[in-house]
């Protein structure tokens, strides 16, 4: 068994932002200091160019200058997210495991300490794709040489339903370390994708914001999520005392957690990000001229007042 499996088993990683101006310039001296004081609080690892901090939208330099400023800030485990850059055409499958493939040599050669790999959602229509998506990871593994974790990933964020046999399969994989849910509002499909990981031993990882208490009680054991972005605490606390078997701290914990989640995870889907934004803006965590997300829907300003409300009356 790989040591991070153990080193992360119980832990929180946040899926971390990436601070931007309104026309998608990188604020890397908000980034800088972002980094310091999340690292500063109780998390076990961070996740980069994941969803949340728009990974496959950035250039391949800033992808490289993002990681860079996440590993000079912190030696606590990098994950990073590897797929489809929205820049790279990838017309075949071929293509597509190519590019995915790069981007973790990428994640590698940039000091990240394991990669999280975005499914490739045209492998869910195939006779043979399941066969493919693992030897997909066998390739990212070998030719990256770093550890990896799954992403099952809801089809609004590009992903495919993993089957229960695919995720057993994924996990008895030397080179995997666990599996991330990312299901959204699928309670039956995060349920048997996490039991799918029982006794394997890896981490059974929760990225489920809108069920994210509920995901420990089904079994998960470690937390990768976009919500700890701009909410650490918030977060951290349902995880710890679900791990303490503190079960009325964990009611009231969730609670809290389900009423954030409630303000910023709903339809359109993809405006979560600029709403962590808002949030890790209100938090102090990034100044408001790098609290955009030109990647996303158009929202609203009453979006805005109600996650600022929110966090309101949360504090």
């Amino acid at each position: 068994m790989h040591p991070l499996v153990e080193r992360l088993r119980g832990t929180l990683l946040p899926a971390v932002v990436t601070p931007m101006d309104q026309d998608g310039v990188v604020a890397y001296d908000a980034l800088s200091a972002y980094a310091v004081t999340l690292t500063k609080q109780a998390i076990g690892g961070v996740a980069v160019w994941a969803h949340t901090g728009r990974g496959l939208y950035l250039s391949p330099g800033d992808r490289a200058k993002v990681l860079e400023t996440w590993r000079t800030a912190t030696d606590v485990p990098i994950v990073a997210g590897v797929g489809i850059p929205r820049d790279r055409s990838a017309q075949t499958l071929q293509e597509a495991a190519d590019a995915t493939v790069e981007m973790a040599r990428a994640a590698a050669a940039g000091g990240a300490d394991a990669v999280m790999v975005y499914p490739l959602a045209a492998l869910g229509e195939l006779e043979d794709g399941h066969a493919q998506a693992v030897a997909l990871h066998e390739r990212v593994a070998a030719e990256s040489g770093l550890p990896l974790v799954g992403f099952y990933l809801h089809g609004e964020a590009g992903g495919y339903p993993y089957s229960p046999a695919l995720i057993r399969d994924l996990l008895s994989l030397d080179a995997m370390l666990g599996v991330k849910t990312a299901t959204l509002d699928r309670a039956i499909g995060c349920q048997d994708a996490i039991w799918a990981g029982r006794g394997t031993g890896k981490l059974l990882i929760t990225g489920e914001d809108r069920m994210y208490g509920p995901s420990f009680m089904w079994g998960a054991d470690t937390a990768l999520v976009g919500i700890a972005s701009a909410q650490v605490e918030l977060s951290a606390a349902v995880l710890r005392a679900w791990t303490a078997g503190a079960h009325s701290e964990f009611l009231a914990a969730s609670e809290r957690l389900d009423r954030f989640a409630a303000a910023t995870f709903y339809a359109p889907i993809e405006g979560y990000v600029q709403r962590m934004l808002w949030a890790a803006e209100w938090e102090g965590l990034v100044p408001a001229a790098a609290a955009y997300d030109p990647y996303g829907p158009s929202l609203p300003p009453s979006e805005r007042e109600l996650v600022i409300r929110c966090l309101e009356e949360l504090h």
